[in-house]
């Protein structure tokens, strides 16, 4: 930079040179701000995502666990493990996917508002919207499969008893 001042003082020195600095500074002073929405609205994505699973999973875990006296005496009456289960996963992954496409239908009508504050990211990015509902419908699975296996292990005599 002390030679770019004095080479330039050289041509005019009445020239005033100040904040000299790399085409590459420039534009990342430029595109900070932009930037830094997009972060921090990206963050904020990730914790509404995560508070999401957090609460899918604790609802569907516990309509689940309810339902332990109704897994024991389909069990009782004939059903196997792998029926009850897959009834259970059905259902958990029927209720995700009514929830992930009103979701995504929502989405899409409001991104729109959002792309302002975006940089970097198409407001329809499909790996955005396919990777929400991948995670929503992963946890509805995992929600749905735990309690389902645990609840298939409880002796059917215990749940015809507790009726």
């Amino acid at each position: 930079m002390s030679t770019l001042r004095r080479e330039l003082t050289l041509v005019d020195s009445g020239l005033a040179i100040y904040d000299i600095g790399t085409v590459n500074g420039v534009v990342s002073d430029a595109v900070a701000e932009p930037r830094f929405r997009t972060t921090a609205l990206a963050s904020l994505a990730a914790l509404g995502l995560a508070l999401a699973a957090v609460g899918l999973y604790g609802v569907v875990a516990y309509s689940v666990s309810q339902r332990t006296v109704e897994i024991g005496v389909r069990m009782a009456l004939g059903a196997t493990r792998r029926d009850v289960t897959g009834m259970v996963l059905t259902q958990g992954l029927r209720l995700a996917a009514i929830g992930v496409a009103l979701g995504l239908a929502a989405s899409a009508a409001l991104v729109r508002t959002l792309s302002a504050l975006l940089y970097g990211i198409a407001p329809t990015d499909v790996w955005s919207f396919g990777g929400a509902a991948g995670v929503l419908a992963g946890v509805t699975l995992v929600a749905s499969y735990l309690p389902a296996r645990r609840a298939t292990r409880v002796d059917p005599m215990v749940a015809l008893r507790a009726l």
